[in-house]
């Protein structure tokens, strides 16, 4: 692998104009492409093997013409202090409203609240529902201005009137997102490199990638149905993998220009070296991302593919256009005092203690190798603390409940949230979150009178507190129910009401000869959350025992690969712990501008340890590969340790600030949901980089000294060499014109 990419690296830098050409070509082709494509689809909210997606796709089936996840709006009306909705002049303005509405060309109906009851007993609120023929995306603007005119109306009577539902949601507010980002990378690299070239490359080739992935996945979105939720998640693990991707390469090729070495066999040995962990850390995130289609959700396989696609453009970047770009300015990515002092020719391959002095210089270094001095002296506490830290943040974790926030996590400045809470203050919490009930009496003797029984047995089951009339199909063998809980929609015991529901089918059944499935939005959100967490366990065993076997090959040791998984299970354990702490239970909430506590977003773990697996293998791989080279040179283990914090441990560093970075500027925008998304992956990347590596790795690689690298030797045998170190490399150094003394040549040595 080493000797593949130093050809790879040499080529790119000798002939860097094709490179770079190639490169402008890829990006004209993919641009093209993405110009002639058709739109992108809209997200697919479709959940194949729950109950509440059977129940749609029954209502979609039987009702034709109206979807069952068609746009809807529910419009509230609270009347003055002291009045009543009932009041004439108040009536009259809500009837008024309902006619104009009912008149859409895109609306299905719109029911009045005076014809179906939706007046609360203190006549201080009412509300009525519009339902529209087509999803919210689909509406056109003059629909969604009839509607915001008649409620203008409406308030110029003298009501306060908010409007619930999808046909108006507000979208929140962006945020500073990648911008804030790559500011922060910036300022991060420049402090890092000494240097703006240095700071400004990885950036320029991060955005290169990224706009290579992003017109890439818009060209073939209509073909592959990838969403614009696709495009936003590839870019931006895009930008933050391929800004580390570069880092890595960038640094070692200063690192080689240090140690003496001309600009061309520099970049080919930063490719060789660097770039064969990068390849490594690449696939880890790669597979953690393609292992989402084992969830069964098309949406999360589709973002994986299209993340994984990013994620593989920003290893083929790293290892062809940084070291072209060198190429047209080698000296200029070397820090000031490097470019002033000139460049020295190598005579000979530099020694273990000559590479110490050398490396000694740079202060950055030496605070990793303080650092890397004081854990091996002290692995034990470090292990323990380590541990007992992150397992006490995992601990509310055990208190993890899934979930879809809806209106009620919004914020008090949209007009979702104020009917969201004008309902829930004059018909009670349930009200918010009604169980849709579709009864299925095809095979029923008298279907109406099997729609009157499971009617009845809804209002008899402690925990419904309304049930609606039923509303059949035109052949009269299918109709729809709505049963409003006593509880909010987001509760426990909306959950268990119904697991309640669903257990009493069987019963019925039997007594009807009818079926029935419960769907809504409230069911629907219980059933995903289940859902994901039935898949967790089986995910985490594809990702995992895959990037076991990846980093057993890459490593050639079995404890190592353990201890990475035990590590990245720490640093999940304790984000999941972080995220349930804030955005459940709402300690610190106001700090990160969550307005309302509620479920964690159901696909949030999923989520989580898919991209935090891959990413902090990035560490792993890019850390422990400079340790084990060392130690495979002849160093012991712990003083092994101590060279791979020499090396690295700045570098890792400044990669998850910027990580970090990217991922915390999600955290300025509006929605709770990518807050949240933001907040957990930022605070899963500190916990992985700062504490895991950076205390829990060394401390256990020091404990377990040469055990680490312990490989049967049958399995030795067996697996391929990759040779990630770059032992072939340092071979090759060894030619007649190395005036090497003889105790030299006898010495391991290797090329740095």
């Amino acid at each position: 692998m080493a000797t593949f990419l130093h050809r790879v690296g040499q080529w790119a830098f000798r002939r860097r104009r094709t490179v770079v050409l190639a490169w402008v070509a890829v990006l004209a082709a993919v641009f093209l492409g993405a110009s002639s494509a058709s739109e992108a689809p809209d997200d697919s909210s479709s959940m194949p093997g729950i109950e509440s997606q059977q129940a749609f796709d029954l209502i979609n089936k039987r009702f034709p013409g109206a979807e069952a996840d068609g746009a809807q709006a529910r419009i509230v009306f609270v009347a003055e202090h002291g009045q009543s909705v009932t009041a004439v002049a108040n009536r009259s303005a809500i009837d008024k409203l309902v006619a104009a509405v009912a008149d859409g060309p895109q609306v299905a109906g719109a029911t009045s609240p005076f014809d179906t009851n939706a007046v609360s007993k203190d006549k201080s609120t009412a509300y009525a529902t519009v339902t529209y023929k087509v999803e919210s995306d689909d509406l056109t603007d003059a629909s969604k201005t009839d509607l915001t005119e008649a409620v203008d109306q409406a308030r110029d009577a003298g009501l306060t009137v908010e409007v619930g539902g999808s046909a108006l949601e507000t979208d929140a507010g962006q945020g500073l997102g990648e911008a804030l980002g790559v500011l922060v990378a910036a300022v991060v690299l420049l402090i890092t490199f000494g240097s703006l070239a240095a700071a400004g490359l990885p950036l320029l080739t991060a955005i290169l990638g990224v706009c290579v992935s992003l017109a890439g996945i818009t060209a073939v979105s209509s073909a592959f149905g990838f969403s614009s939720t696709v495009g936003e998640l590839a870019m931006m693990l895009g930008l933050a993998v391929g800004i580390d991707y570069s880092l890595f390469v960038v640094s070692r090729y200063r690192e080689e220009r240090a140690n003496g070495h001309q600009p061309q066999e520099a970049a080919a040995l930063a490719a060789g070296t660097a770039g064969s962990a990068v390849v490594f850390a690449g696939l880890t995130v790669v597979i953690a991302l393609l292992g989402l289609s084992v969830v069964g959700v098309p949406m999360l396989t589709k973002m994986g593919i299209g993340s994984a696609g990013a994620v593989l453009v920003g290893v083929l970047v790293a290892l062809t256009a940084v070291p072209a770009l060198l190429g047209f300015w080698p000296n200029a990515v070397l820090s000031r005092r490097d470019r002033k002092g000139g460049r020295r020719t190598p005579t000979r391959l530099f020694s273990r203690v000559s590479r110490t002095k050398t490396a000694d210089t740079h202060t950055k270094a030496a605070r990793g190798v303080r650092w890397a001095q004081f854990v091996v002296r002290r692995p034990l506490p470090v292990l323990l603390l380590s541990v007992i830290g992150l397992g006490a943040l995992a601990v509310p974790s055990l208190d993890l409940r899934m979930g879809m926030p809806g209106d009620e996590a919004k914020s008090t400045s949209t007009t979702e949230r104020r009917a969201y809470d004008a309902l829930a203050e004059g018909f009670g919490p349930g009200f918010n979150g009604p169980l849709t009930v579709v009864v299925d009496a095809r095979t029923a003797d008298d279907p109406k009178a099997a729609v009157a029984a499971v009617s009845a047995q809804l209002a008899g089951t402690k925990g419904i507190v309304s049930v609606s009339p039923a509303r059949f199909n035109e052949a009269k063998d299918t109709a729809v129910i709505s049963a409003v809980p006593s509880t909010a929609p987001t509760s426990r015991q909306t959950q268990d009401l119904v697991h309640t529901i669903r257990g009493e089918r069987g019963a019925v059944e039997s007594a009807t000869g009818a079926d029935f499935k419960v769907t809504g939005t409230t069911a629907l959100n219980i059933d995903v959350g289940q859902k994901m967490q039935d898949a967790l366990v089986p995910y985490l065993a594809v990702v995992v025992g895959l990037a076991f076997l990846l980093l057993m090959l890459v490593f050639r040791s079995i404890l190592v690969p353990l201890k990475a998984a035990f590590g990245f299970l720490l640093s999940v354990g304790a984000a999941l712990g972080a995220i349930v702490t804030v955005f459940q239970q709402g300690h610190g909430a106001g700090f990160f501008g969550v307005d309302e506590t509620g479920p964690i977003m159901s696909t949030m773990p999923i989520f989580l340890v898919g991209i935090v697996f891959g990413l902090a293998m990035d560490y792993q791989v890019f850390l422990v590969s400079r340790i084990r080279e060392a130690h495979i040179h002849g160093e012991q283990p712990r003083q092994a340790v101590v060279t791979g914090f020499r090396h690295s441990a700045h570098v890792v560093g400044a990669a998850a600030l910027i990580m970090m970075a990217v991922f915390g500027g999600f955290m300025t925008g509006g929605e709770s949901m990518v807050k949240m998304v933001g907040f957990g992956l930022a605070s899963a990347v500190f916990f992985d980089a700062f504490v895991v590596r950076m205390a829990f790795v060394p401390a256990v690689l020091a404990l377990l000294g040469k055990r680490a690298w312990w490989l049967p030797k049958w399995l030795d045998r067996l697996l391929p060499r990759v040779d990630i170190e770059g032992e072939a490399l340092t071979k090759q150094a060894h030619t007649p014109r190395d005036s090497v003394d003889n105790h030299d040549r006898e010495t391991p040595m290797r090329v740095v």
